[in-house]
């Protein structure tokens, strides 16, 4: 889960620094950097653990043994790389920072350009699920005329969008690169989604670029969705239930699962050490938010996400040494200035909230037009891995009417 935001007029990009092509991009990992890999697992030095704990300390070391020595014998990168390279992928230069991004372009000659942002702990290996159905709808049960041509980044920082080579990389200036990206893809309508920091990034790319974002479409969504301190009781009172649900989910995560949160906004450097050199560190990172935010009764991962899909997931963080950078947007956002009382969006929005969500419409009608709004009783935080099917239908039904 993501942190603030402030005035996004304040963070203009700044083309002159050179180079505006747009650049084929293959993924090809060096065998060396898998056999490091591989030897980096089979020597994990395993720390001690209490016994009976189950999940409560963390993620337990039988579980986690399990899925690293299944990663290190039994997981295939090569054909999780093909998977990716099916689609065409691009590189370019804005503001200075490499961006890699995805570009599946329909067949379908009205299909509206749709831009997909991941957050953290995700990438862009979350949407390989729906880019089918979302791209070839008529091909996966659906109507033609919901076709999307999909642009999908890396945030700077994270994944081949990585590292980031200066401060200030923030949500805010992020979203005037998507909008740059946007105009050299030749794109002038065009919407966006996203989730996590994705939930951040396009509501302001939807302020940046108001002539040309027909809609924003949004799932774990937080910042601008949820209250900032106690609710007044005389509030709360007229909370209906599945509000007062999620208030105490937000009360649990505040009280017991905002550690990584303050550590990545305000210790990212120190972090990025043990993440960069141990990849049972690496993956203990994220997989404790795979359990905490999936939507399982179990606490186990796997109930909600596939375990190769997480794995490759894990492996853009890995393979391109992007556990601190990606942190670092955290602690960019947390000491940026803050802009308050800017008046409300007018881009159309629309809001998934999945089970394991915590927006709550009245605060997110604050500051967003809000045009649609449904509640899913299933799925959690990795929506377009848990349940690409239901996030399909929604971005669908949203952007029907502003096509």
């Amino acid at each position: 889960m993501p942190g603030t935001t402030t005035n996004p007029a304040d963070v203009p990009v700044d083309d002159a620094l050179g180079d505006d092509s747009i650049r084929p991009f293959r993924i090809d990992v060096p065998q060396a950097a898998l056999d490091d890999l591989r030897d980096r697992l089979a020597r994990t030095r395993w720390p001690d653990e209490l016994p009976g704990v189950g999940w409560d300390y963390g993620v337990p070391m039988d579980y986690l043994r399990d899925l690293a020595e299944h990663w290190r014998t039994s997981y295939d990168w090569r054909a999780q790389e093909a998977r990716l390279n099916a689609h065409p992928q691009f590189t370019t230069t804005i503001d200075g920072q490499t961006i890699h991004f995805l570009h599946v372009r329909s067949a379908e000659p009205d299909a509206l350009p749709l831009l997909l942002t991941h957050g953290w702990p995700g990438s862009v290996a979350e949407f390989l699920d729906i880019i089918g159905p979302l791209t070839e709808p008529g091909a996966h049960g659906g109507d033609p005329r919901d076709a999307f041509h999909l642009v999908i980044p890396a945030i700077p920082g994270f994944g081949f969008s990585g590292p980031t080579r200066e401060q200030g990389w923030t949500t805010v200036r992020t979203a005037h690169v998507w909008a740059e990206l946007m105009r050299r893809l030749g794109y002038d309508r065009y919407g966006a989604q996203g989730g996590d920091f994705g939930a951040i990034i396009s509501p302001l790319l939807g302020r940046i670029d108001t002539d040309h974002v027909v809609g924003v479409h949004l799932n774990a969504a937080t910042v601008g969705f949820i209250p900032w301190g106690d609710v007044d009781p005389a509030e709360l009172a007229t909370f209906s239930d599945l509000d007062k649900a999620r208030l105490e989910r937000l009360r649990q995560f505040m009280e017991g699962g905002n550690a990584y949160f303050q550590i990545q906004a305000t210790r990212p450097q120190t972090l990025a050490y043990g993440l960069t050199d141990s990849p049972v560190g690496q993956l203990a990172w994220i997989v404790d938010k795979f359990s905490a935010w999936s939507h399982t009764k179990t606490g186990i991962p796997e109930d909600a996400v596939d375990r190769d899909d997480m794995l490759t997931n894990v492996m853009l963080y890995w393979l391109t040494g992007t556990a601190g950078s990606a942190a670092r947007l955290y602690y960019e956002n947390m000491h940026m200035a803050r802009a308050w009382g800017e008046p409300p969006a007018t881009t159309p929005t629309g809001v998934a909230a999945f089970a394991e969500d915590i927006a709550i419409r009245r605060y997110g009608e604050q500051a967003n037009n809000i045009v649609h709004w449904s509640d899913i009783d299933h799925g959690g935080h990795f929506a377009a891995m848990e349940a690409p099917e239901a996030l399909v239908a929604d971005v669908r039904t949203f952007f029907r009417g502003l096509r």
